[in-house]
């Protein structure tokens, strides 16, 4: 069952430490109500970075909410027109359907580099991953700080999900939690990256026993906050771990 595995992957992923994050990234994170910025999905960093080619019919999701509570599907049309002030909320959901094959030695440096603590007891073997992602973006129409800044703080009911405690602008901390599968999820490692200077993330902090960070606030820029997880299974036709990445991505107005 695992030879035929080995057959079926669409993609050799040799995952390193710079091509686990994706997100969504609009052209602007800040756009005047009325006009238009057009969204894009990235993966990797530095010089890995590149656009996600990921296929539509992997997409589960794509939408966005408004601060009025309507929900605009993004699907075919890939751009964001808010039609009035405030926090717009952006998400994309894939499915679960993508396999990796990882060798020992990169499985092990991928293992330590997001600190997944369930995988760390497989060493020495080779490992197939099935995994989604979900990323969030945060958009603001109009001037920062203007309209209903509540969905900073909007969990989506996501498999693995990062919410904001306020928005991102707020005070000198940037504070969130984790929520996995409902709950909130402890010792789980959440990096924060400049996206105009992303090689490296910038902080990194292991989440409480509240599934919550406190990070500096960083300065005015485009930001990232990026967290994976994974479940060992057993029996699931040779497929040793279910994998969520996931990201939220927003911006800091001077």
């Amino acid at each position: 069952m695992r030879t035929r595995l080995f057959l079926i992957l669409c993609l050799w992923l040799h995952l390193s430490a710079q091509a686990h994050d994706f997100w969504v990234n609009p052209d602007s994170f800040v756009v005047s109500v009325g006009a238009s910025t057009a969204l894009s999905m990235q993966v990797g960093h530095g010089d890995a970075r590149r656009m996600s080619m990921i296929p539509s019919r992997r997409i589960q999701r794509f939408a966005a909410w408004t601060p009025a509570g309507d929900v605009i599907d993004l699907r075919n049309d890939g751009r964001l027109a808010p039609a009035e002030p405030g926090l717009h909320l952006l998400v994309l959901e894939t499915d679960a359907d993508a396999l990796s094959h990882l060798p020992p030695d990169r499985f092990e440096a991928y293992v330590a580099e997001e600190g997944l603590r369930p995988a760390a007891a497989a060493r020495g073997r080779d490992v197939i991953e099935r995994y989604r992602r979900v990323a969030k973006a945060l958009v603001q129409a109009g001037a920062p700080g203007e309209g209903s800044q509540d969905l900073a703080m909007k969990r989506l009911g996501l498999p693995l999900e990062i919410v904001l405690t306020t928005p991102p602008s707020d005070g000198d901390t940037l504070a969130a939690q984790v929520i996995f599968r409902g709950r909130p999820l402890a010792r789980a490692l959440v990096k924060l990256t400049d996206l105009d200077h992303d090689a490296q993330p910038v902080a990194a902090q292991v989440t409480d026993d509240a599934g919550r960070v406190h990070l500096r606030r960083p300065p005015p820029g485009q930001w990232l906050l990026n967290v994976v997880w994974t479940t060992p299974l057993e029996g699931d036709e040779g497929v040793d771990y279910d994998t969520i990445f996931s990201s939220l991505s927003f911006g800091i107005a001077p």
